[in-house]
């Protein structure tokens, strides 16, 4: 049975996963703050969370379209910037950005993407949103944004929930970092994962793409702390296109982000990788609605595993949605088989959810 078929579920996806990818790896995509407490917290929320089962209503035609910033996407979610997505398989950054085309969402491309920002908007057939770090004192941040604009990108995701990165133990004590480096700890991880190891190599090794253009580097670890209002401003002013900021959760955050110029926000803890006390973001996101009215486009992530988590989120007040782990998972059981099958199964998890509510259409 080849890999993609093993995957009935994002658990079956991550199970494969861990037993495919090094253990480094595995971590660095899976893990999460401090005793990753604000993970669980996270997941716990979104079970508590329900849905209210309707009954004979003719659902027999249900559309999964909705829409984001002007246009149709063909789901109520999209893909969520994540950096060295090769490093789950060779290729994983296009392979993401084909199903960003094929279905017309977006795809964050992160600031430490494996793959040129200019060559992820073109297999993405323009569905690419280009997400930004702002790192030291803002220079190469503000010249990456520019950057992004000429290549065509029309939205620009501002994570802000990093002003120190997080402590992340697992990622520690593999002695994971970025750019790559390979000791003699890693070596032994690798060997002992030749599948993974020897497509890997063929490929190359995984790199921070965005960096080799700029003529600068990117420390992972460089604190991100000057970043404020003004830099907010300076960006707005900077963007001409639609501006969202990730990684809010707090109602008063939100309320003067919508003033100062926001057109969306991703209701969002970086997945609990950044702060593991921070509150489950799901209990935010009807606060937020609430604050700033029903016409204002919010995104959700954090924790979402399912179709019904999607469905969750937007009953809570989200208007669109992003999967990140989950995608990997897949990639790394299966490679692009698995991706597609696993976005099938996200999909018909969703349909059946909105069919089991009672719903024929999500706005």
């Amino acid at each position: 049975m080849r890999g993609g078929r093993r995957i009935h579920s994002s658990e079956d996806a991550r199970r494969l996963a861990k037993a495919r990818l090094p253990w480094m790896v595995f971590d660095y995509i899976d893990g999460a703050a401090g005793t990753e407490a604000g993970a669980a917290r996270n997941r716990a929320a979104l079970d508590d969370v329900c849905l209210e089962p309707r009954i004979l209503t003719d659902v027999s035609e249900r559309t999964l379209d909705v829409g984001l910033f002007e246009k149709i996407a063909n789901r109520p979610f999209g893909i969520a910037p994540m950096g060295m997505c090769n490093l789950s398989g060779p290729g994983a950054d296009l392979m993401l950005a084909r199903l960003a085309a094929r279905n017309a969402v977006p795809v964050g491309v992160s600031t430490v993407a494996s793959t040129p920002l200019e060559k992820m908007i073109e297999t993405a057939d323009g569905h690419a949103w280009f997400q930004l770090y702002f790192s030291g004192d803002g220079a190469g941040s503000f010249a990456l944004a520019k950057r992004a604009q000429d290549a065509g990108y029309e939205t620009l995701i501002v994570t802000v929930d990093v002003p120190e990165v997080g402590r992340r133990p697992r990622e520690l004590r593999h002695g994971f970092t970025m750019p790559f480096r390979i000791g003699p700890r890693q070596f032994l991880d690798f060997a002992l994962h030749p599948r993974w190891s020897l497509s890997s190599l063929a490929a190359g090794r995984p790199q921070m793409a965005n960096f080799e253009m700029e003529g600068f580097e990117f420390d992972r670890t460089e604190s991100r702390a000057k970043a404020d209002w003004n830099t907010l401003k300076t960006l707005r002013d900077l963007w001409k296109g639609k501006l969202v900021i990730k990684g809010v959760t707090n109602v008063e955050d939100a309320v003067r982000l919508k003033a100062e110029g926001a057109d969306a926000i991703q209701v969002s803890n970086h997945g609990a990788r950044q702060l593991e006390s921070a509150a489950a973001p799901i209990h935010a996101l009807p606060k937020i609605r609430t604050a700033l009215g029903p016409e204002f486009p919010l995104f959700y992530d954090s924790g979402l595993r399912s179709g019904e988590d999607v469905l969750k989120a937007l009953n809570q007040g989200a208007n669109f949605a992003f999967f990140g782990r989950v995608l990997q998972f897949a990639i790394a059981a299966s490679g692009e088989e698995g991706l597609q099958r696993m976005w099938d199964i996200l999909t018909a998890e969703l349909s059946i959810a909105m069919a089991q509510t009672g719903l024929r259409r999500l706005e």
